[in-house]
This record gives structure tokens, sequence and C-alpha cells, in this order.
């Protein structure tokens, strides 16, 4: 009997991929055929899991969802549904705009889409994810929604308050991935560090990133999305000392001026951003941090970007990404504050921490010339293999294009001697493993 085609369209962040997984993988379970993100399908049932965190995401979410409903009355596709963050914020004025879409459903009504295809909702633990990523690395989604209410942020306004996922259900999905031929697992949530409160009582997130570790098969474990108030000690412990937890953080701060940091209610000073950073580096040496900042924001001076500048230049982030502001309906800085810095200004702002970032990553690649890293290797282009070192996530950060050698394999950590840099990416050539000391390895 040939098998019901479903095509699963992800737009989004992690959290969204994770969403659109466990719902693959029920389907699949159901003797559905998933297929994920084809322009060649001719799957006649469409899902599109929608982002709606800020204005370029939710065009990208309408257009997607245009051309799919443009396909529906031209009777290349039967049935069309709408989730994800986007349908929960504006699902009437999507059905009222939309009639070509058979049902809209919110980020937390997977069992709904499951019923409007006939399929039994079950629970969270129903089923084993398909996973959208290559096989041997998967996100692992800790919690849902966050409880701190930035100024410019409409997550709470789509995901709702904090909700745990339970320590020991984590553990047994962390167990299934690894047993699938994942080797990295890569956590993630609104904000991983408040993990466990709302279930234990208290802040669980350093004891999770080291069960994580003594689950077998799991070679690396990276932490994403730390939020930097109170940030727990348990966690610069655990990154310290398990071998297993990579040397990397993802800790979005937006901005240093005490100004801006109060507009955007981040709960904390520049002075604490600032030791936080310190004791990042001294407890854990070879630490690489990502960041994340906002420029363009209400209120924004001349001053307060002069002192975003500094703290780039003196801070030296491994990894950067900035985003201009941009107003968000129902926020805290939508409703009580004026989008007073011009867009041009916004933009130019952008582009110059940019071109700042540029000189810290090229000179922090041209110091690993010579040195020996250990790669994770992602797939082969052409006559190279690509890969990671563990200062570096997928899709986000820059790769090791390491030089041609049958002997290699996808999903394998390789040792390499870099032999090249660029801004963003480094070279190499793969060495026997005897060759690369352990000490030699640092970011």
């Amino acid at each position: 009997m040939r098998k019901r085609k479903i095509h699963i369209v992800t737009l989004g962040c992690a959290k969204n991929i994770v969403d659109t997984e466990h719902l693959g993988g029920r389907l699949d379970a159901a003797g559905w055929e998933v297929v994920y993100d084809s322009d060649a399908t001719d799957a006649r049932v469409v899902v599109i899991n929608t982002c709606g965190f800020i204005g370029d995401a939710k065009e990208e979410s309408v257009n997607t969802i245009l051309r799919f409903a443009a396909a529906r009355e031209e009777g290349r596709i039967d049935r069309l549904f709408v989730m994800g963050c986007l349908s929960e914020r504006y699902r009437d004025e999507l059905r009222d705009e939309l009639p070509e879409v058979d049902d809209f459903f919110g980020v937390n009504d997977l069992g709904d889409v499951l019923q409007a295809l006939g399929e039994r909702p079950g629970d969270r633990s129903c089923g084993e994810r398909r996973l959208t990523t290559p096989p041997h690395y998967a996100y692992l989604k800790i919690s849902e929604g966050c409880n701190w209410g930035c100024g410019y942020c409409a997550i709470p306004l789509i995901r709702g308050r904090h909700v745990s996922v339970p320590f020991e259900e984590l553990l047994d999905e962390a167990a299934a991935l690894a047993g699938k031929g994942v080797r990295e697992l890569i956590v993630i949530a609104q904000d991983t560090t408040y993990y466990g409160i709302d279930l234990y009582g208290r802040r669980r997130l350093g004891e999770l990133l080291r069960a994580l570790c003594r689950v077998e098969g799991i070679e690396w474990v990276r932490l994403h999305y730390a939020y930097p108030a109170h940030f727990p000690r348990e966690v610069i412990e655990a990154m310290r000392d398990e071998p297993k937890i990579c040397k990397y953080l993802d800790i979005p701060l937006q901005h240093i001026s005490d100004r801006m940091l109060g507009a955007m209610r981040r709960g904390l000073s520049k002075a604490e951003t600032v030791r936080l950073v310190e004791e990042l580096r001294r407890e854990i040496p070879d630490i690489a941090l990502r960041t994340t900042l906002l420029v363009g924001y209400p209120g924004e001076t001349e001053a307060d970007f002069e002192e975003l500048l500094d703290f780039v230049r003196e801070a030296r982030f491994e990894r950067l990404g900035v985003f201009p502001y941009s107003e968000e309906e129902g926020t805290y800085s939508a409703t009580e504050l004026r989008d007073d810095v011009p867009p041009e200004v916004k933009t130019a702002r952008a582009e110059q921490v940019m071109a700042l970032q540029q000189e810290v990553s090229r000179s922090g690649n041209e110091r690993l010339v010579g040195s020996l890293q250990r790669v994770m290797v992602d797939r082969r282009e052409g006559d190279r293999w690509v890969g990671r070192t563990q200062y570096d996530s997928p899709e986000v950060d820059q790769e090791v294009l390491i030089g041609s050698s049958d002997a290699l394999r996808v999903g394998t950590l390789v040792d390499v001697r870099i032999t090249a840099a660029d801004d963003y990416d480094l070279y190499g050539e793969a060495v026997p493993s005897a060759q690369a000391p352990a000490e030699e390895y640092s970011a």
C-alpha cells in the first residue's frame, strides 16, 4: 500500500526545527512518508511551521504561505496547514485573509495538527523525532517560553512563560538520538540558564549538562541561548570540567550601555556584564564566546553606540551577530518608547559593528594557523571535506575546509592541522590522531 506523503516546511530558529522533527517523527510512525523543505516533492499535503519573531522573518513566513496558498488554488496540493509562531500571534487575521489554508495552529498545538491529519495526538514523548539535520548532530530543546520580558522581544507573547521539559525525559530523548547516530547535542531554549526552576525550584542546567555528557555515544555537548543575568556558577564549572562540553557559549548580550540595558529591561548592568565575560574567560581560558547585539533601539545615542563599539573592541568575541532594532507590536518598547532612530542609521550602525568584528575574527583565525584542532566532519563538497571545531556551531559559525582525504567520514571527529585562514573560515589538512596532543587545542 502506497504511503501518504506530507511536506513540512520549516522557517525560523532551531526551536522550530525541533517542533518540526517531533511532528515528523510521529507522522513517520503513523505511516506517513515525510518530506522536509523540498522543491521537488509531489506531496499533496503541506504543513508550514512559521516564524513570527522579527519583521523579516514574518515577511518570509507570509510569502511562503502565499506561495503554497496559490498552489492550493491551482490544484497542485490538496491540503494546507500553518503552525508555529506567526500562526500563534496572528491566527485570526491569517484565517480571514487566507481561506485557502485548511487551518492554523499555534506553537503548542502539535496534537491538534496530528488530529487534523487524522492521527492520534499522543504526548511529547510519543514516537521518535525524524531529524531535519544531518544525522550526526541534533538540537535538544530543554524548555519552552521565557519569563524575562525584555523590552523588544515578542517571544513571551508568542510562546508564553518558561516551561521546562522534565529532566529524565530529556535524558531519554538524548539517549534515543545517540542511538540513531547523533554525536553532537546542541542544547537550546529561549533561555537555557533558567532550566528547571519551574519544575524543581532551582536551576538545573549545570546538572543536566553533566548528565548529557554521560549519554553513551555523545561526543560533544554545545550550549546555546544562555541569558546573562544571574548566570549560574554551576554551568561555568560544568563547562570548565567536562571534556565533552564544547568550550563554546552562545550568550546574547544585546548592548553594553547602562542606558540601553535599562531601556531594554535586560536585568543587569554594564559592570555585571563585563564581570561575567571576564569570569568566563578566566575560568574557561579557551572558551569561544558568541554574542548577539541590537543596535538602533529607541533612544540609542551616538555615545551609547560608541560605547558598544568600544566593548566589541575590548571583549573580542570570537563569534558575533548584530541586528537593527525592529519594532514588534505588543512589546514594551513598541507601546512605551518611540522608535526614534532612523532606519538608515540603524543599518549603518549594524554594518559598522560587523566591519569591526570582521577584523577581530580575522585576527583570531590567523593565530590558529599552524595549530592542531579537533574537527567534526559535516559533509563533503567537491574535493574538500567541510567540518567545524568545538568553537563553531552549525549553520551560524565558521567552518574548516579540509584537504581531500578519502579516509574521512561524515560525523566523525578528526585532527586537522590549520594551514591558512581568512575572515570567517579556516583551512587545513587531516593528520593522524597521534600527532595531535590535547594541549594544542585552543580557540
